[in-house]
């Protein structure tokens, strides 16, 4: 069965969180962040002290923490982490966190439940239309050379260039070549190359995308 949502993926620095909140704002579709949700998990390993390494504790901190991700606020057991979350620590550890399947597969339920309980969304990741939700009526690839994804890091937060791209690459591969749910395009996925487009560009051709398809949904 088809469902309502629009899935972004790509690799990191292509723009998915600014494109993704302007696609939902233009549908009027509930945006999920779910890259904040595998931070959550990621500040709750560091707030426990607990070896990042260890896939079967992650994943169990994964299970049992309480992870809201609601407009522009994350909260985990309680704590208002929307900030902190995006820090170099956590940034540090997120891609390791990530691969480990156990807390893969309770992000993913996770996840589902939040579409169910929203009615659909816009939601952006690194396995969203491969993995969490391959029935997207519009599955996005969304992609930009290493450089242009440097430069706008660095427009974003500063730092060196050259440094941040190399940083992005590593975490290319780190993405692409993890075991669970590698970075990859679906077969139906649409590529969207940004490197020379403006983000009013993307977002416009998304939501084009999604209309014209959830217009034939609704009325055959």
């Amino acid at each position: 069965m088809i469902v309502r949502v629009i899935s972004i993926d790509g690799p990191a620095g292509a723009g998915k969180s600014t494109v993704a909140k302007k696609v939902a704002e233009a549908t009027g579709l509930p945006y999920l962040d779910t890259g904040a949700m595998y931070r959550c998990v990621a500040f709750a390993v560091l707030r426990d002290d607990v070896d990042v390494h260890n896939a079967e504790i992650v994943g169990h901190l994964a299970n049992t923490s309480l992870i809201s991700v609601e407009r522009d606020v994350v909260v985990i057991d309680g704590d208002n982490v929307t900030d902190v979350i995006r820090g170099s620590e956590v940034t540090a550890v997120v891609s390791i966190i990530a691969a480990h399947t156990p807390v893969r597969t309770a992000m993913r339920e996770q996840q589902r439940e939040w579409i169910r309980n929203h009615g659909g969304g816009v939601v952006e990741g690194r396995d969203i239309g491969t993995v969490v939700f391959p029935d997207a009526i519009l599955k996005v690839f969304l992609t930009a050379s290493p450089h242009v994804r440097a430069v706008r890091r660095v427009d974003q937060s500063g730092g060196e260039v050259e440094l941040i791209a190399q940083a992005i690459t590593e975490r290319d591969h780190l993405d692409s070549s993890r075991a669970d749910s590698p970075l990859r395009p679906h077969p139906d996925s649409v590529i969207i190359d940004s490197s020379d487009l403006a983000i009013e560009e993307v977002v416009t051709m998304i939501a084009d995308m999604f209309f014209e398809r959830d217009g034939k949904l609704n009325h055959g």
